[in-house]
C-alpha cells in the first residue's frame, strides 16, 4: 500500500554562473526530489543566450516546471556571444527562447502552485535597478557613481548591459516597475504570492555588502512595499551572492545563489542547492546563513 502520489517542492536557484567548470558541475547535479518539484530559478546563468539555453534545457527536462527571470549576466552584451542583440531585444529574444522550452518567463501568466506550502501565486519579476540603493548621506546617482569609482567598485553593467531602446537602465527600470505593479495588483486578494527576482525587492539584504557602494546595481527603492503588499509568503533573489534567509518585516527574503567558484568553494560546505522555498503552508528556515 502506498501513500499516493508526493507533493510537490518549490525550490529555487541563483546564480549558476555556468561559464566556469566547478559551476557547470553543480548544474549537472542539480536534481528534484519528486516528479512535481518545480525550480526557480532567479538569474545569471549566463552571459551567453547558448549557454543559457542549454542549461534551461536541461532543468526543464528535470523538473516538472521551470520558471526562469533574468539576471544582469543574461542582458549583457559581450563581444563573445554570437547574438549581439541589446536591451529589450535581447530580454524578448530570451523569452522566446524559454517559450520554446515551456519555461515560465516575467511575461507570461502566472502559475498557482499546489504543492507543499500552497497554494500560492508564483510570480517571476523583471525589475532592474534606479540607483536608488546608495548611501544616505548621497543625495545623487553622479556623486555615487563617483565615489564608487573612487573605491574601484563598478559594475560590468556599466559596460555591457544596455537599455535600447530606452535613454537609461533607470528609465527601463521605471517601466518594469510599472509593468510589474500592475500585473501584481491584479492577483486576487485572497492568494498569497512568491516573488521572484534577480534583485533584491528590499534594500536591506545589501546592508552587508563588503562593498556598499556595489548597492547601487541591486534594487531600487519603488519595490520596497511589494512583500507585504502584494502577500509575499516569501521572495526569492540572488545578484548578491550571499546565500541566506532573511526576514524582514515579517516575509522571509531568500537568496538562493551559488555564485562564483572563489567564493562559493571558500565556505565549510558545498552549497546545499537548489534551495526549498515553502514547506507546509510556511518558509522554509533551515537553509544555510553567511
Amino acid at each position: 500500500m502506498t501513500d499516493g502520489p508526493r507533493r510537490g517542492k518549490l525550490m529555487a536557484v541563483s546564480d549558476l554562473h555556468i561559464r566556469y567548470a566547478e559551476n557547470h558541475a553543480v548544474l549537472d547535479g542539480l536534481f528534484p526530489e519528486s516528479e512535481a518539484d518545480w525550480l526557480l530559478v532567479a538569474g545569471d546563468i549566463a552571459e551567453n543566450v547558448a549557454d543559457v539555453e542549454s542549461a534551461l534545457r536541461l532543468l526543464s527536462g528535470r523538473f516538472a516546471k521551470v520558471l526562469w527571470v533574468p539576471g544582469n549576466h543574461e542582458l549583457w552584451t559581450t563581444p563573445n556571444d554570437p547574438v549581439q542583440l541589446r536591451g529589450v531585444a535581447r530580454y524578448e529574444h530570451l523569452v522566446a527562447v524559454c517559450r520554446r522550452l515551456g519555461v515560465v518567463t516575467p511575461e507570461d501568466p502566472y502559475p498557482i502552485w499546489e504543492g507543499e506550502g500552497g497554494p500560492c501565486m508564483i510570480a517571476p519579476l523583471f525589475v532592474l535597478y534606479d540607483y536608488s540603493f546608495r548611501p544616505d548621506d548621497v543625495s545623487s546617482k553622479e556623486v555615487a557613481l563617483a565615489r564608487a569609482e573612487a573605491a574601484g567598485v563598478v559594475c560590468t553593467d556599466e559596460f555591457f548591459l544596455h537599455p535600447d531602446p530606452y535613454p537609461s537602465r533607470e528609465a527601463w527600470c521605471r517601466a518594469r516597475v510599472e509593468y510589474s505593479e500592475r500585473r501584481l495588483a491584479a492577483v486576487p486578494a485572497g492568494l498569497p504570492t512568491v516573488l521572484v527576482n534577480h534583485f533584491p525587492l528590499v534594500r536591506e539584504p545589501t546592508r552587508v555588502l563588503h562593498h556598499p557602494e556595489f548597492s547601487l546595481w541591486c534594487g531600487t527603492e519603488a519595490t520596497a512595499d511589494w512583500p507585504t503588499r502584494f502577500r509575499a509568503a516569501a521572495v526569492v533573489y540572488g545578484h548578491l551572492h550571499i546565500p541566506r534567509l532573511l526576514r524582514w518585516q515579517g516575509v522571509p527574503h531568500h537568496e538562493v545563489s551559488l555564485g562564483y567558484p572563489r567564493e562559493w568553494q571558500r565556505r565549510a560546505h558545498r552549497p546545499a542547492l537548489p534551495v526549498q522555498i515553502l514547506q507546509q503552508g510556511r518558509t522554509v528556515e533551515g537553509h544555510r546563513t553567511p
